[in-house]
């Protein structure tokens, strides 16, 4: 009898204690949801599409809540930009005014953004920041070797513009400090509480994925990029691996990435975009590399560089907003980027 108490004492006691695993996976769920209850990061849309709406051009500005310092993410449209946000109060977080003798569009520009990453050199991704060069203030421009080429000797090289930087043709400026990124090596970005690490992208002029890093909290931006099917050189599944191995320490919240045309267009007439049906497949190969599914329900995934259509019909953005949604079996939160929206992740 003495045998049988003990034995049922045994099995009471591991059974209270038994699936470890089963206990485990609710309440790593719990830590990813209760880590998404505070925002880390704060981005505001200076310019949402890719093309031919000049005022209108991919940029954004991204910060850490901690932190009233901005680094600008492309720079396709930014004085603009800087003013439609304003207009939509975008910047209201914002408690100081480093100087009393400029406008809210200033002090932004010259006191707020303290760097530029850029994807890559194509002119919707850059047309705003060589505009406002003249009247901007000294910072650093970040980019992997080529897309720093590309600024020197296409635009900063004084016939397209003068040159503002520290590198290339004299006379040199030296308003921006170009730093060339290694790829996938973590750099800390300067006058800010930001790192980032860059990965190549497919596209006819290379482009960029910028991983920026602020304590144990991630945002992702993609410049222009296509699909690896189509590219055959298997970049994205790099960041996937890189962000999924990440996100077993680290909280992943949110992603930037372009969705240039709708479905009807053709593979062969890409040029190294994004639709739809390929952005999901993209991430439908990161869902399944991600172990704690959670993290990919909770964050947004910011929708940019949509093509601005001159045809009558249909608006782009509502095609493939649709289609999104469409294909969504796997509950992604999809945002389409607005100019002047300000999204706390």
């Amino acid at each position: 009898m003495k045998f049988i108490s003990t034995l049922l004492l045994i099995l009471i006691v591991s059974g209270c204690q038994a699936p470890h695993k089963g206990h485990d996976e609710p309440k790593k769920q719990l830590q990813t949801q209760l880590s998404h209850s505070s925002p880390a990061f704060e981005v505001v849309t200076l310019g949402d599409t890719g093309g031919i709406e000049d005022g209108n051009l991919s940029s954004f500005l991204l910060r850490s809540v901690d932190d009233e310092n901005f680094i600008g993410l492309d720079a396709g449209s930014l004085v603009n930009g800087i003013n439609v946000a304003l207009q939509n109060n975008a910047f209201d977080s914002l408690t100081t005014t480093p100087d009393a003798a400029l406008n809210p569009t200033g002090n932004i520009l010259q006191h707020h953004i303290k760097a530029y990453l850029l994807s890559h050199g194509h002119l919707d991704h850059v047309a705003g920041l060589l505009i406002a060069s003249p009247g901007d203030s000294s910072k650093p421009i970040y980019g992997l070797p080529s897309v720093n080429q590309t600024m020197s000797d296409t635009y900063f090289n004084w016939q397209a513009w003068a040159n503002f930087t520290n590198r290339g043709i004299a006379p040199m400026l030296n308003k921006y400090d170009v730093i060339d990124l290694a790829p996938q090596k973590t750099t800390e970005i300067k006058d800010t509480a930001l790192t980032v690490t860059a990965f190549s992208l497919s596209h006819p002029l290379e482009s960029t994925a910028f991983v920026i890093e602020h304590d144990n909290d991630m945002f992702v931006y993609f410049g222009d990029t296509g699909p690896d099917e189509v590219e055959k050189q298997g970049k994205l599944d790099t960041v996937w691996r890189y962000l999924a191995q990440q996100m077993q320490h680290k909280t992943l919240r949110g992603i930037s990435i372009e969705v240039s045309f709708d479905n009807s267009r053709p593979d062969n007439l890409l040029f190294g975009h994004l639709t739809p049906k390929w952005l999901m497949q993209e991430l439908t190969k990161f869902h399944g590399l991600v172990e704690d599914k959670a993290q990919l329900t909770n964050m947004k995934i910011i929708i940019s560089h949509i093509k601005y259509s001159l045809k009558s019909g249909a608006d782009p953005r509502a095609v493939i907003a649709q289609e999104l949604e469409g294909a969504n079996a796997l509950g992604f939160n999809f945002v389409l980027a607005k100019q002047g929206q300000v999204l706390a992740l």
